[in-house]
């Protein structure tokens, strides 16, 4: 049940996966699965998906997922890595916790397509803060 108000509280307050049609799938304690639906307006120049597009899928996952423990968990350093192109269908980004403490956790996102391939490897951390979310 917890973990059911918090996929409601993230999509009623999330406004920009919203915006950008990111469903929150699944959450539970340090883990967390995203999807997107590609359409012509995630591509770029090169008619393959933006890495814009594909680094905010997995930073919904993230940010889902450090905040499932029901502390505020503010994002303070993540990187990503684009290992294969995805010009349609479906992408899916699952968060793992990696490591927690008092203060500090730890985050591996993979971003894959409808076939399981891993199009992007994102890594992140967060620092906690003391008290819970709104």
């Amino acid at each position: 049940m917890k973990y059911k108000r918090l996929k409601e509280y993230f999509e009623e307050n999330d406004k920009f996966a919203k915006k950008n049609d990111i469903k929150l799938l699944e959450v539970e304690e340090g883990y967390a699965k995203t999807a997107v639906r590609i359409n012509d307006g995630y591509l770029n120049t090169a008619g393959v998906v933006h890495g814009g597009a594909i680094f905010t899928l997995a930073d919904v996952a993230f940010a889902a997922a450090s905040n499932s423990h029901g502390s505020l968990a503010l994002a303070i350093n993540v990187s990503i890595s684009f290992l294969r192109a995805a010009r349609s269908g479906t992408l899916y980004a699952t968060a793992r916790e990696i490591d927690r403490n008092k203060k500090l956790a730890s985050y591996r996102v993979d971003v894959t397509d409808e076939k399981d391939r891993i199009i992007a490897i994102f890594q992140g951390m967060v620092y906690i803060k003391t008290g819970t979310m709104r």
